[in-house]
């Protein structure tokens, strides 16, 4: 419970359904579920994981770490020797988010060429307006 202006109390944010779509919309995020798969094998550093994740830039893959390390998706060290050695590993929390969303990634993959072939046809008929 927590309290509000006056003393009342209001109940708690978990027991709201609605706020569900707010973490859906952390990991709906293209790029954060992504990173998160890259990060299931273990630490990685944040140039590993602009290699790794194809396409993001060096803003983006930093705006999603800051996010997700923020949500409590994933931990941040930092060791003192020079350079500073940075890297980036699952919570049990992000465990659990990659195990939940395994099947969609995996889905994803199967699916992509016939996504690919279905949005060719799409584009393709006289009658559909552009996308």
């Amino acid at each position: 419970m927590s309290g509000t202006a006056g003393g009342a109390s209001r109940p708690a944010r978990q027991e709201d359904p609605c706020q569900a779509r707010e973490v859906l919309g952390i990991v709906g995020d293209k790029w954060s579920l992504l990173i998160v798969r890259n990060l299931s094998q273990g630490p990685r550093r944040f140039t590993e994981l602009k290699r790794a994740v194809d396409g993001i830039s060096q803003r983006m893959l930093t705006v999603t770490l800051r996010g997700l390390e923020r949500d409590g998706i994933l931990t941040r060290t930092v060791r003192n020797v020079m350079p500073p050695h940075v890297s980036y590993e699952l919570t049990p929390m992000g465990r659990t988010l990659r195990e939940a969303t395994a099947p969609l990634l995996e889905w994803s993959i199967t699916h992509l060429t016939h996504i690919d072939a279905a949005r060719a046809a799409y584009d393709a008929r006289p009658d559909t307006p552009p996308v």
